[in-house]
Protein backbone atom coordinates (compact mmCIF):
# COMPACT_ATOMS: atom_id res chain seq x y z
CA UNK A 1 0.00 0.00 0.00
CA UNK A 2 1.50 3.42 -1.14
CA UNK A 3 1.19 6.37 1.37
CA UNK A 4 2.38 9.82 2.15
CA UNK A 5 5.12 10.36 4.71
CA UNK A 6 3.78 9.75 7.76
CA UNK A 7 5.38 10.70 11.51
CA UNK A 8 3.33 8.19 13.88
CA UNK A 9 3.40 8.84 17.80
CA UNK A 10 1.83 7.48 20.75
CA UNK A 11 0.77 9.66 23.44
CA UNK A 12 2.60 10.48 26.52
CA UNK A 13 2.59 8.13 29.69
CA UNK A 14 -0.92 8.05 31.45
CA UNK A 15 -2.10 7.66 35.39
CA UNK A 16 -3.30 3.78 34.36
CA UNK A 17 -0.08 3.30 32.24
CA UNK A 18 1.75 3.74 35.60
CA UNK A 19 -0.55 2.05 37.13
CA UNK A 20 -0.38 -1.51 34.50
CA UNK A 21 -4.05 -0.86 33.33
CA UNK A 22 -5.61 -1.36 29.80
CA UNK A 23 -6.82 1.52 28.83
CA UNK A 24 -8.60 0.22 25.68
CA UNK A 25 -12.12 2.47 24.51
CA UNK A 26 -11.74 4.45 28.76
CA UNK A 27 -8.68 7.07 29.61
CA UNK A 28 -6.79 8.25 31.95
CA UNK A 29 -4.81 11.63 31.89
CA UNK A 30 -1.34 12.45 31.34
CA UNK A 31 1.63 12.36 33.98
CA UNK A 32 4.26 14.98 34.50
CA UNK A 33 6.30 12.67 32.94
CA UNK A 34 3.69 12.36 29.81
CA UNK A 35 3.54 16.35 29.57
CA UNK A 36 7.37 15.77 29.14
CA UNK A 37 7.50 13.04 26.31
CA UNK A 38 5.01 15.46 24.12
CA UNK A 39 7.03 18.35 24.52
CA UNK A 40 9.85 15.84 23.49
CA UNK A 41 8.14 15.12 20.31
CA UNK A 42 7.31 18.06 19.43
CA UNK A 43 10.99 19.23 20.01
CA UNK A 44 11.64 16.02 17.24
CA UNK A 45 9.55 17.18 14.62
CA UNK A 46 10.35 20.92 14.61
CA UNK A 47 13.85 19.40 14.86
CA UNK A 48 13.54 17.50 11.37
CA UNK A 49 11.47 20.27 9.97
CA UNK A 50 8.22 18.07 9.79
CA UNK A 51 5.50 20.57 8.20
CA UNK A 52 2.32 18.53 8.23
CA UNK A 53 -0.94 17.86 9.12
CA UNK A 54 -1.61 17.10 12.68
CA UNK A 55 -4.15 13.79 12.78
CA UNK A 56 -5.23 12.93 16.33
CA UNK A 57 -7.20 10.17 18.12
CA UNK A 58 -10.16 11.70 20.00
CA UNK A 59 -9.34 9.61 22.85
CA UNK A 60 -8.19 12.59 25.58
CA UNK A 61 -4.79 10.57 25.93
CA UNK A 62 -3.77 11.36 22.72
CA UNK A 63 -5.60 14.58 21.92
CA UNK A 64 -3.87 15.85 25.04
CA UNK A 65 -0.62 14.87 23.74
CA UNK A 66 -1.56 16.34 20.14
CA UNK A 67 -2.82 19.61 21.38
CA UNK A 68 0.55 20.28 23.18
CA UNK A 69 2.59 18.64 19.93
CA UNK A 70 0.09 21.60 17.80
CA UNK A 71 1.07 24.30 20.21
CA UNK A 72 4.44 23.84 19.91
CA UNK A 73 4.34 23.64 16.76
CA UNK A 74 1.54 26.47 15.77
CA UNK A 75 -0.82 23.76 13.88
CA UNK A 76 -4.33 23.14 14.29
CA UNK A 77 -4.98 19.46 15.65
CA UNK A 78 -7.59 17.54 13.21
CA UNK A 79 -9.88 14.33 15.38
CA UNK A 80 -9.85 11.25 13.73
CA UNK A 81 -12.06 8.89 15.19
CA UNK A 82 -10.13 6.12 12.87
CA UNK A 83 -7.04 6.29 15.06
CA UNK A 84 -8.71 5.86 18.67
CA UNK A 85 -7.04 2.66 20.50
CA UNK A 86 -8.13 -0.86 20.59
CA UNK A 87 -11.38 -1.52 22.42
CA UNK A 88 -10.50 -4.13 24.68
CA UNK A 89 -14.65 -4.64 25.98
CA UNK A 90 -14.51 -6.41 29.26
CA UNK A 91 -10.81 -5.75 29.75
CA UNK A 92 -10.87 -1.61 29.52
CA UNK A 93 -9.99 -0.43 32.76
CA UNK A 94 -8.58 -3.95 34.08
CA UNK A 95 -5.04 -4.32 35.41
CA UNK A 96 -2.79 -6.13 33.15
CA UNK A 97 -1.69 -8.64 35.03
CA UNK A 98 -5.28 -9.85 36.00
CA UNK A 99 -5.75 -10.62 32.56
CA UNK A 100 -3.23 -11.16 30.32
CA UNK A 101 -2.44 -14.99 29.31
CA UNK A 102 0.49 -15.59 31.72
CA UNK A 103 2.42 -16.66 29.08
CA UNK A 104 1.30 -14.98 25.75
CA UNK A 105 2.02 -16.68 22.42
CA UNK A 106 2.45 -13.17 20.32
CA UNK A 107 2.85 -9.66 23.37
CA UNK A 108 0.39 -7.33 21.38
CA UNK A 109 -2.45 -9.85 19.66
CA UNK A 110 -3.65 -11.24 23.08
CA UNK A 111 -5.66 -7.81 23.01
CA UNK A 112 -7.83 -8.85 20.18
CA UNK A 113 -9.34 -12.37 22.26
CA UNK A 114 -11.09 -9.04 24.88
CA UNK A 115 -14.55 -10.21 25.24
CA UNK A 116 -16.47 -7.87 23.68
CA UNK A 117 -13.87 -6.26 22.51
CA UNK A 118 -12.53 -5.31 18.72
CA UNK A 119 -11.58 -7.45 16.32
CA UNK A 120 -7.77 -7.65 14.54
CA UNK A 121 -9.12 -7.49 11.04
CA UNK A 122 -11.92 -4.87 11.71
CA UNK A 123 -9.38 -2.93 13.50
CA UNK A 124 -6.48 -2.80 10.62
CA UNK A 125 -9.37 -2.08 8.01
CA UNK A 126 -10.52 1.06 9.63
CA UNK A 127 -7.02 2.05 10.52
CA UNK A 128 -5.77 1.41 6.14
CA UNK A 129 -9.17 2.67 5.36
CA UNK A 130 -7.94 6.11 7.19
CA UNK A 131 -4.68 6.12 6.08
CA UNK A 132 -6.21 5.68 2.01
CA UNK A 133 -7.72 9.22 2.57
CA UNK A 134 -4.36 10.83 3.51
CA UNK A 135 -2.74 12.28 0.66
CA UNK A 136 -0.31 14.79 1.79
CA UNK A 137 2.44 14.27 5.12
CA UNK A 138 0.75 13.87 8.02
CA UNK A 139 1.63 13.44 11.80
CA UNK A 140 -0.80 10.76 13.51
CA UNK A 141 -1.01 10.64 16.94
CA UNK A 142 -2.67 7.64 18.14
CA UNK A 143 -1.81 5.01 20.68
CA UNK A 144 0.02 1.89 21.54
CA UNK A 145 -1.69 -0.91 19.86
CA UNK A 146 -3.04 1.64 17.17
CA UNK A 147 0.35 2.79 15.70
CA UNK A 148 1.72 -0.96 16.05
CA UNK A 149 -1.31 -2.45 13.86
CA UNK A 150 -0.79 0.51 11.53
CA UNK A 151 3.21 0.40 11.41
CA UNK A 152 3.37 -3.26 10.76
CA UNK A 153 0.52 -2.83 7.98
CA UNK A 154 2.58 -0.12 5.56
CA UNK A 155 5.73 -1.90 6.53
CA UNK A 156 4.06 -5.28 4.91
CA UNK A 157 4.70 -7.25 7.91
CA UNK A 158 2.90 -10.55 9.09
CA UNK A 159 0.61 -10.63 12.71
CA UNK A 160 2.86 -12.67 14.39
CA UNK A 161 5.61 -9.55 13.81
CA UNK A 162 3.86 -6.88 15.02
CA UNK A 163 4.86 -7.30 18.68
CA UNK A 164 8.04 -7.16 18.29
CA UNK A 165 7.75 -3.57 16.56
CA UNK A 166 9.37 -0.83 18.51
CA UNK A 167 6.92 0.97 20.88
CA UNK A 168 7.55 4.02 23.60
CA UNK A 169 6.48 7.10 24.97
CA UNK A 170 8.25 10.04 23.84
CA UNK A 171 8.91 8.74 20.32
CA UNK A 172 8.46 9.99 16.64
CA UNK A 173 8.29 6.96 13.82
CA UNK A 174 9.12 8.21 10.30
CA UNK A 175 7.32 6.29 7.72
CA UNK A 176 8.17 6.47 4.32
CA UNK A 177 8.70 4.02 1.74
CA UNK A 178 8.28 1.20 3.21
CA UNK A 179 11.34 1.87 5.64
CA UNK A 180 10.67 3.18 9.41
CA UNK A 181 13.42 5.24 11.06
CA UNK A 182 12.82 6.88 14.64
CA UNK A 183 13.76 10.48 15.59
CA UNK A 184 15.86 11.39 17.99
Amino acid sequence: MTHPELFVLRHGETVWNVEGRLQGALDSPLTDTGRAQAMRQAELLQAAQVSAAIYSSPQGRALQTARIIADKMGRDVIEASALREVSMGAWDGRLVVDVAPTDPVDPLLWKFDAPGGDRLEDFRARILAFVRGVTDPAILVTHGVTSRILRGALLGLQDTQLGNLPGGQGVVFHLRDRVQTVLG
